[in-house]
């Protein structure tokens, strides 16, 4: 019964947020009904400036999602001349929590990357670990990349660019943290902003937006947004995922010229398997709904 609740409410919300995307919310409500959970959609057509949004100013735990802010925040910091792409960065573990300095260490077992851990004390460039950290996921790069960056100003860029709900407060696995709430957060709408400046290339110099677009078009994990995509349809996204929580959210480029952001969010779900196909399913709804020339 919550979930059903749930997604009449996801339809009002739709229907008053929705300009000419709008024909696709029937469909899409009708798949994300047929799983438990709660979801957020955002879409953003890049030519004609058309959005959707579904539940859009929901609150989600950021999971993985919060790397493409942090990789950003880098390439600006980068293109300002605060640091260099190309620097060695050396490989350590060990952290310190944000609620008192106390120093953590992240387990290999947990992390979907395991082979940065056997470099330990050998060193990588900044540019080399955000690749890492986008790609595979990597935890420990992003640890690590979190302290160069600085959290404050991962948030303050994202503010920038209206991105206000966003929420970077710190690295993985910092568990004292957590366990006070303090976590890292977006909404559909957020992530639709931050997406639409990269793709629209409001944040860098042309050269660093495509290469940070050519990074997330090197995504591993391909479950969701691209998995019922044909294979000529480039993918520039990020995941995330944790108990509980599966999301994806990127740009879709066409082979007609066309793109889109595409933004999918959920939480409380009871099966991560059914919650990627029924998301899967929603991305190629959007798909169809381009190439159909809508």
């Amino acid at each position: 019964m919550k979930t059903k609740i749930f997604m009449l409410v996801m339809l009002a919300v739709t229907s008053a947020n929705a300009q000419k995307l709008g024909g696709l919310t029937p469909d899409i409500v009708k798949t994300l009904a047929s799983v438990q959970g709660k979801f957020a959609v955002g879409i953003y057509d890049l030519q004609r400036g058309d959005t959707l949004f579904i539940n859009p100013d929901t609150i989600f735990h950021a999971a993985s999602t919060m790397k493409t802010p942090v990789m950003i925040e880098l390439y600006r910091q980068a293109e300002a001349g605060k640091i260099n792409l190309d620097d060695n960065i050396v490989i350590t573990n060990e952290f310190k929590s944000i609620v008192d300095d106390s120093p953590y260490k992240l387990e290999v077992g947990d992390d979907s990357d395991s082979v940065l851990y056997k470099q330990l004390g050998s060193t990588k460039t900044v540019r080399e670990l955000i690749r890492l950290m986008i790609t595979v996921s990597s935890n420990l790069a992003t640890n690590i990349l979190i302290e160069l960056a600085d959290a404050n100003q991962v948030m303050a860029t994202m503010e920038s660019i209206g991105a206000n709900d966003i929420r970077v407060l710190r690295g993985v696995e910092d568990i004292k943290a957590f366990r006070q709430g303090l976590n890292n957060r977006v909404s559909a709408r957020d992530l639709v902003t931050v997406f639409r400046a990269l793709a629209e290339g409001k944040l860098v110099h042309n050269d660093a937006t495509q290469e940070m677009i050519g990074i997330l078009s090197d995504q591993q994990f391909n479950s969701i947004i691209p998995a019922l995509l044909p294979k000529d349809v480039r993918v520039a996204h990020k995941t995330g995922n944790i108990t509980g929580i599966e999301h994806d959210t990127g740009i879709v480029f066409l082979p007609n010229g066309r793109s889109y952001v595409l933004v999918l969010l959920s939480k409380d779900i009871a099966d991560p398997k059914a919650v990627q196909h029924a998301f899967a399913q929603v991305s190629k709804q959007v798909y169809d709904y381009f190439v159909r020339g809508n």
